[in-house]
């Protein structure tokens, strides 16, 4: 069997510790969780690695380090949407335990060390936060967030010492950044970019940055049958001409992404003029620098909308996520190890969150895009193939020699 046919089984079989039989639905601290977490292990010891769970829940494969020489961290995450797909996150975990297997009759010659990640959640579905291992790495986690409750009540460190876990001491998970060479994901692209170009893998370029808004119009009511259409206050109309202009705007923006994914109207009559409209707005790109420019502009127009129909607006931010952009050198050694291996060489912008975002905060980071049919992510659906996840580990066994050839020995 090639690499790509025993990570195609291996994802098929983990699929199946899942809440639900249609989709992969598996949420960090759950049985379900447990479950894979075995699974998982038996991959890493295949790898030659030894396998320990730290106090965030991450699953960590390491390779022998008499030595003491840095780490280049491998990872992605376990969990899943409700009903998502079988290649979201845990690919990542398999072909990176896969890669570590391949090299590790080739370590003591590298100036680092390999360690294989399983992150357990960074989707933030049973939780109202995400990302606790890598930041819990990274020394970023705020500790308030083990007190969150999920729609049962229970807190995640109740959760987590329900798994075993030890909470008092997950803030000394944190890593020396002198102890980690850099981190390394492979994920699939959950886009339609590979497909278009007929290509398996890409390199990523950078990690979005994220902003949301909420935004509120308000007109005035009124009797649906006896307000004259001149001089109505139409909060709907008004927002309407927004979210066009939103999406007219983004189409002409090239990498950005701008998004109004839900209408709150008032009152909700079919026979009553709309008084106030809530919506969400979210811009997303590779740039903060674009992606401020493109907010600010958006809500001066969105004012001048309103003001010409005689609504007011207001405009709140709720959450920002800074651009990461991905390390150049480890970028230009899975590029080279690209091209090495006969694909042409394409490099993208990610316009989804990864663990490698939080992972920036620790060392430098890369990513490898795999090829995700009809770029279908979080459904059922969802699907990568074994050729394309070989040509993957393929890549990323030869940027990690392309790494290993560019870094000093030692600390």
């Amino acid at each position: 069997m090639t690499y790509g046919e025993i990570a195609a089984t291996r994802l098929r079989d983990i699929a199946t510790a899942s809440v639900t039989t249609e989709g992969v639905t598996r949420l960090p601290w759950s049985s379900e969780h447990r479950t894979a977490l075995a699974q998982i292990t038996t991959w890493m010891e295949d790898a030659g690695l030894s396998v320990s769970l730290d106090a965030a829940g991450t699953l960590c494969g390491k390779s022998p380090n008499p030595t003491g020489k840095p780490a280049l961290l491998i990872g992605s995450h376990q969990d899943s949407v409700p009903s998502g797909g079988a290649f979201d996150g845990i690919m990542g975990v398999a072909l990176g335990c896969l890669a570590a297997k391949a090299l590790r009759d080739e370590l003591d010659d590298f100036p680092f060390a390999l360690e294989v990640l399983a992150f357990a959640d960074e989707e933030g579905v049973r939780f109202p936060t995400a990302l606790v291992g890598p930041r819990a790495l990274a020394g970023t986690l705020d500790p308030m967030v083990l007190d969150m409750r999920d729609r049962d009540g229970v807190s995640m460190r109740d959760a987590m010492a329900r798994f075993g876990i030890d909470t008092d001491a997950t803030p000394a998970t944190h890593r020396a950044p002198g102890t980690v060479a850099g981190y390394i994901e492979a994920h699939i692209e959950q886009g339609p970019v590979l497909e278009k170009h007929d290509l398996p893998v890409a390199a990523v370029s950078a990690i979005c940055g994220i902003s949301r808004h909420e935004v509120r119009i308000t007109g005035e009511t009124g009797h649906a049958g006896t307000v004259p259409m001149a001089g109505r206050r139409d909060a709907l109309v008004a927002a309407a001409r927004i979210v066009a202009g939103i999406s007219d705007a983004a189409g002409r923006a090239g990498e950005l992404r701008a998004t109004v994914g839900d209408l709150s109207v008032r009152p909700g009559a079919v026979n009553a003029i709309p008084a106030e409209v809530t919506f969400p707005l979210e811009v997303r790109a590779p740039d903060d620098a674009a992606r401020m420019a493109f907010e600010a502009e958006t809500l001066a127009k969105a004012s001048n909308i309103c003001a010409a129909a005689g609504c007011r607006i207001s405009a709140s931010r709720t959450y920002v996520q800074p651009a990461v952009i991905c390390d150049p050198a480890m970028t230009r050694a899975f590029e080279r190890a690209i091209g090495e291996g006969g694909t042409k060489v394409l490099t993208i912008p990610s316009g989804a969150t990864h663990d490698a975002s939080a992972m920036a905060d620790l060392c430098p980071v890369s990513m490898l895009f795999i090829r995700c049919r009809d770029g279908v992510s979080h459904r059922p659906d969802e699907f990568a193939s074994a050729a394309d996840m070989d040509v993957g580990i393929s890549v990323m066994i030869g940027a990690i020699r392309n790494l290993a050839q560019g870094l000093p020995k030692g600390r």
